[in-house]
């Protein structure tokens, strides 16, 4: 019956010291660094990472949120191992190991591959497919706002101006009601003034002939808007 994957670390936990750690020499590099420089050496071994597929491009333009959508998109697909950067990154969470030394860990998920026939370069390529994929899609989707962004500021500026117009052109309307209304209010104030001229002709000439003048000079007093009068453009009552 075959193992579990997390059952082959104690193969390696439990192997002495001098036999876990390999002699150094003086002026050798450490495993850790031997091990980041393979990492950078698969990564930098992948092709350039290509322009946005359509399917990552319409997977940003839904607005996805699910990683796994985005993967699907850009075309990854687990090895036929089963082996993913995602399966041993829950390697290293589980409740087996996840408390243990970060050598040991590490140890124990590389024992754990090299049983399930998954090489160590097939995960990291995996890790930076996946990487890409992500980054892809964030571009796409940051191209999308600034499209977005853009285009709004436009129908923004465009609304503006718009309202500009219609404001000045309710303005230049308003305006023109005021400088109606002081127009006429100008030709209203002329004509009383020479009405009540031509009332103080007539009471003249009737005050000759009367003890109680009945011609008003003055006029009834406006009672509404137009009731505001010019200084000077009162006259006298007798």
């Amino acid at each position: 019956m075959s193992k579990k994957w997390h059952e082959y670390f104690f193969s390696v936990n439990d192997r002495p010291a001098e036999e876990n750690a390999p002699p150094h020499e003086a002026g050798a590099e450490s495993p850790s660094a031997n091990a980041a420089q393979a990492v950078a050496d698969i990564a930098a071994s992948l092709a350039p990472q290509p322009p946005p597929s359509p399917a990552v491009a319409r997977s940003a333009a839904a607005n996805t949120t699910s990683f796994q959508e985005i993967y699907d998109a850009a075309a990854i697909q687990p090895p036929p191992h089963g082996f993913t950067i995602m399966k041993v990154g829950e390697m290293l969470r589980s409740e087996h190991i996840r408390n243990l030394p970060r050598d040991v860990k590490r140890s124990s998920v590389l024992v754990a591959l090299e049983a399930a026939g998954a090489p160590l370069q097939e995960i990291i390529e995996d890790a930076v497919k996946r990487d890409r994929a992500l980054d892809t899609f964030e571009r796409v989707q940051e191209k999308s706002l600034a499209d977005l962004e853009a285009a709004k500021t436009k129908e923004n500026q465009q609304i503006q101006a718009e309202m500009d117009r219609v404001v000045a052109d309710y303005r230049a309307r308003m305006q023109a009601n005021s400088d109606a209304i002081a127009k006429e209010k100008e030709r209203f104030f002329a004509w009383r003034l020479k009405k009540q001229e031509e009332e103080q002709k007539i009471s003249d000439a009737v005050s000759y002939f009367v003890t109680e003048n009945p011609i008003t000079t003055a006029g009834p007093r406006p009672t509404g808007p137009a009731a505001a009068e010019p200084a000077g453009a009162g006259a006298s009552e007798k």
